[in-house]
């Protein structure tokens, strides 16, 4: 798609991306590579981060919700491809039959799940996961014991095949806290008791982003590198995606739809939050919280326009904002950036986070789909 008269995107850096696995592959040079492409690909778009990182090396893929480990199914993507996030009366017979790992977590699942195997005529892949402190999904640790000899008879049945267990940090983004080395023992010896239960699983796994470039005691078999995988730092009181040897994949910008001189004293947006100090010029970016620009950046937002940083001036709206250039000039057309990876003077997708009073997580993800995305660089087969 060609920028030129589009009214805003979300530029896609395919090869950053790619860097990026490579990156993080070396972090846990041991454990297999576990691409995490749910929401979208944290807004990224699925199919094409799905196919660039398996391209980089990642042989598996994670997914969030049934809906998406079939759409990527469907889309001819024929990596490993793991699901866990289930509810009663899910797609279990079309996962089964599209060859997806869906995790189990509690007994109702296992039912569910062996009741898909016997209508497909053939075993269903399960990884078990258990709540080693999270308090989300995955089966307690009381009832551990009780679903692993289930499954383990479910095995001999020839109903299912266990390829993986596996949890959560809870505080992993947090170096140093507690909760990191109570989690990590109650995985071990769930594990211990899986084996006790003649179980083998292909993979043992836990490492989420921080846990993948901050715990190496936690990478096991594999690793699930989520939004790190994009170029964002999931420890940034830590250290920023440079320092971990990742670059930002998203850059969203918009043209300006309107610049004009007002005098002093001018109310902005909705409320008159924002009063101009004294005749300015005002830049109009069509973009707004319908396009996922958070308003509670409303007056904290940063954005680069005419080769400054800007702070949007009064509330976001639903499809535009403003800022004040003071003495600056600008045309209607010209871009506007709110993020980037910062190395052309933008702000981040942390520098919204923080003016949000969020994480950068959801700074990225929530850019809607009325924002077109531009892929470049990089190679997407499946």
């Amino acid at each position: 798609m060609d920028e030129k008269g589009t009214r805003a995107w979300a530029r896609i850096d395919l090869g950053a991306l790619q860097a990026n696995v490579v990156a993080l592959k070396a972090k846990a040079p041991t454990a297999a590579f576990m691409a995490v492409v749910k929401a979208d690909a944290y807004g990224h778009g699925m199919l094409p981060c799905a196919q660039a990182a398996v391209e980089a090396g990642a042989t598996w893929l994670g997914v969030a919700t049934p809906d998406e480990a079939l759409a990527l199914r469907r889309a001819g993507v024929t990596a490993r491809l793991l699901c866990w996030l289930w509810t009663p009366g899910g797609p279990w017979r079309e996962c089964v039959d599209a060859d997806v790992d869906v995790t189990v977590s509690a007994q109702w699942a296992l039912t569910e799940v062996m009741a898909a195997a016997r209508a497909a005529g053939r075993p269903a892949r399960v990884q078990l996961k258990i709540d080693a402190g999270l308090g989300r999904n995955g089966a307690q640790p009381e009832q551990w014991p009780e679903l692993t000899a289930a499954a383990r008879a479910a095995e001999r049945a020839g109903l299912i095949r266990v390829t993986g267990v596996w949890a959560h940090f809870s505080c992993a983004d947090d170096p140093g806290h507690p909760s990191i080395a109570r989690e990590l023992a109650v995985f071990r010896t769930a594990l211990e008791q899986a084996a006790d239960a003649g179980l083998a699983p292909e993979v043992r796994h836990m490492a989420n982003s921080p846990g993948t470039l901050t715990l190496p005691e936690s990478h096991f078999d594999l690793v699930r590198p989520g939004v790190a995988m994009y170029g964002i730092s999931p420890v940034p009181d830590v250290g920023g995606p440079a320092d971990f040897g990742l670059r930002p994949v998203m850059t969203l910008a918009a043209r300006l739809a309107s610049v004009k001189r007002v005098p002093g004293g001018h109310g902005v947006s909705y409320g008159h939050t924002y009063l101009t100090p004294g005749e300015t010029t005002l830049a109009l970016v069509p973009l707004g919280y319908a396009d996922g620009v958070p308003r509670h950046a409303s007056s904290t937002g940063p954005v680069l326009v005419a080769g400054k940083w800007r702070t949007v001036a009064g509330r976001v709206a639903m499809d535009q904002f403003v800022v004040d250039l003071g003495g600056d000039t600008a045309e209607a057309g010209d871009e506007a950036v709110l993020f980037g990876p910062g190395d052309g003077g933008e702000p981040t997708a942390e520098d919204w986070a923080r003016a949000a009073g969020t994480i950068a997580y959801e700074i990225v993800t929530r850019i809607g789909g009325r924002v077109p995305r531009v892929y470049t660089g990089g190679q997407r087969s499946c």
